[in-house]
């Protein structure tokens, strides 16, 4: 059975509460993906499999640094991207992909893709005024009408539109910045 992140998600919760079944089932589900993802990446399926022990290890043993409020994969595949670097620069590897490969490769990844846009995307806002990243959250990430935000959030529709731009023009002058 895959397991979808919110899946995930309370799975880790209840794991770092102590249930045992709850975490042995996100172990499991997690060597799944993991499998994929390395073996993806690696045409050694020996080291593919000693990866995916590394990061099952080291996700257990960092499982108390995870946040809850975050997105529980961007969390996990962060921790497997960074066990597969080590691996490349413990062997000296360099990888190359033709560039009519590499949308290929984006369109069958197992969600890693997403959820490090997600954990980009989140610590982007944390740089915005509060106002201006949950208007954001609520208008295009949340995809709610500006009505349903301005109700939600106990605000005017006006304030709303004023803080989507706002935050908006923020972000890319952030994004501007870090062109040049």
């Amino acid at each position: 059975m895959i397991e979808t992140e919110a899946v995930l998600r309370e799975l880790m919760i209840a794991g770092q509460s102590g249930g045992a079944t709850e975490y042995r089932r996100l172990l499991t589900a997690l060597k799944t993906r993991l499998e994929v993802y390395f073996r993806r990446r690696l045409a050694d399926r020996a080291a593919a499999e000693d990866l995916v022990q590394e990061a099952l290890m080291a996700i257990h043993v960092k499982r108390d640094t995870y946040d809850p409020a975050q997105p529980f994969t961007a969390w996990a595949y962060a921790i497997a991207r960074y066990k597969l670097i080590d691996h490349f620069r413990r062997n000296r590897l360099r990888t190359h992909v033709p560039l009519d490969e590499a949308e290929f490769l984006g369109e069958t990844d197992t969600g890693f893709a997403e959820a490090e846009a997600r954990m980009d995307v989140g610590r982007l806002m944390e740089t915005l005024p509060e106002g201006q990243a949950q208007a954001l959250r609520l208008t295009k990430l949340d995809q709610l009408s500006v009505a349903e935000a301005a109700e939600k959030s106990h605000s005017g529709i006006s304030a709303i539109k004023v803080s989507v731009h706002r935050g908006m023009k923020a972000l890319m002058a952030k994004r501007g910045a870090q062109k040049d």
